[in-house]
């Protein structure tokens, strides 16, 4: 029986390799999904957003529901100042929850159950929330790493401690992902090991707990996506708002 591990072995379908420099630039499995996931995200929106209508059909109406829940978790969280960066936010969540759906697919491979992905997303917001507050704030940026009321003589501590804080933002970040993707889909690779190795007389317990996971691996895809949005969100507040 193949290690429940196994589907997250990352596959070269397409060899590039560039061997004076040593480097691979394969285009594998991982690629291969993550191009299935914008291209069901953008036609999903594109498609959603043809005709317009007055009354919306299920498809546009799934589309606009998603798009005021995004822009409402931008205003709630990041203020109306926030809005200017809604393409962003919304290009993240779409891409994340599409990532983590198609991962439930029989066959297909989960791209965001990999630290290198989900560090590079998170890494993305890092820097560009950084980036926002010192276009917005210039210098006076740093001023976030002191703690307002804070005694001057614990500063030297204080500081430290903040900016240490700050740079862990995208560690925590990429691994809440990556360990809740990984996780579930590992626990549901055991318990079809279960259901195949007892057979159909006894395969009918480990089945239908593989149905209440798979369930609930759904409710954990959405909301993880959500998750890592609300928190960028949450660092664009602090890039836009300071204290």
């Amino acid at each position: 029986m193949a290690s429940p591990l196994e589907q997250f072995a990352i596959k070269p379908i397409v060899n590039i390799t560039v061997p004076d420099l040593g480097l691979d630039l394969s285009f594998t499995n991982s690629s291969l999904w993550m191009a299935i996931g914008v291209a069901c995200s953008y036609g999903l929106v594109m498609a959603g957003t043809r005709q317009r209508a007055l009354v919306p059909g299920r498809l546009q109406a799934l589309v606009e529901l998603t798009y005021e829940f995004v822009a409402g978790m931008v205003r709630e969280n990041a203020g109306r100042e926030g809005m200017r960066y809604f393409p962003w936010i919304f290009t993240l969540f779409m891409f994340i929850l599409f990532g983590n759906l198609l991962g439930l697919v029989p066959g297909a491979f989960t791209f965001t159950s990999h630290i290198i992905v989900t560090f590079t997303l998170a890494l993305g917001v890092f820097l560009g929330t950084t980036a926002v507050g010192f276009y917005l704030h210039g210098a006076r940026f740093l001023t976030f790493f002191v703690p307002s009321g804070a005694p001057k003589i614990m500063l030297p501590l204080l500081v430290p401690i903040e900016i240490l804080s700050y740079c862990f933002r995208p560690i925590s970040l990429s691994i809440r992902l990556f360990v809740n993707m990984m996780a579930g889909h590992t626990m549901l690779k055991i318990f079809v090991g279960f259901a195949i190795a007892l057979g159909l007389l006894f395969g009918w317990l480990p089945f239908s707990i593989i149905v209440a996971l798979y369930g609930f691996e759904f409710v954990v895809a959405l909301l993880q996506a959500y998750i890592f949005t609300v928190l960028t969100c949450l660092y664009l507040h602090d890039a836009i708002h300071l204290h």
